[in-house]
């Protein structure tokens, strides 16, 4: 029994009648989706991290954390400038209650904008399905 060769592959270089075409094709589509995938991710980042300060600042007050403390200074800061003018919007008898709504509602409010801009730049900034590649060969 003699076992048979293989049979020559597509790009087989013992068999030059077949022709090698290198070609470069540059497709926006891709960049575009690279583009708008970081994009999202910074949008939904950013959100989130305004939203978790404000839950961290709840927590804090609610935990009766020491005002005087750099991290709860820190926190308390940064909540107060983010907090979208929520700071003052429900006025219960008690602070923790005052900080619990009017904290909450700003973090909930900014979980919702995040999801709204994600949703735009992905409905406006991704290619429809229906695109077109346009690209030059060129033979060596």
């Amino acid at each position: 029994m003699t076992a048979e060769p293989d049979p020559p592959t597509r790009y087989d270089p013992a068999y030059p009648s077949e022709e090698v075409v290198h070609e470069r094709t540059e497709d926006s589509y891709a960049g575009r989706v690279r583009a708008v995938r970081v994009v999202n991710s910074v949008i939904r980042f950013v959100t989130a991290l305004f939203a978790v300060v404000l839950a961290i600042h709840i927590v804090l007050v609610l935990a009766e954390a020491n005002p005087d403390n750099g991290f709860a200074e820190f926190i308390s800061g940064f909540a107060g400038a983010v907090s979208l003018g929520f700071d003052g919007l429900f006025n219960p008898d008690s602070e923790k209650a005052a900080v619990l709504f009017n904290y909450g509602a700003a973090a909930i409010v900014w979980l919702l904008i995040g999801t709204a801009l994600v949703y735009l730049v992905r409905k406006f900034a991704m290619p429809g399905p229906n695109r077109t590649v346009s690209y030059r060969r060129t033979v060596r």
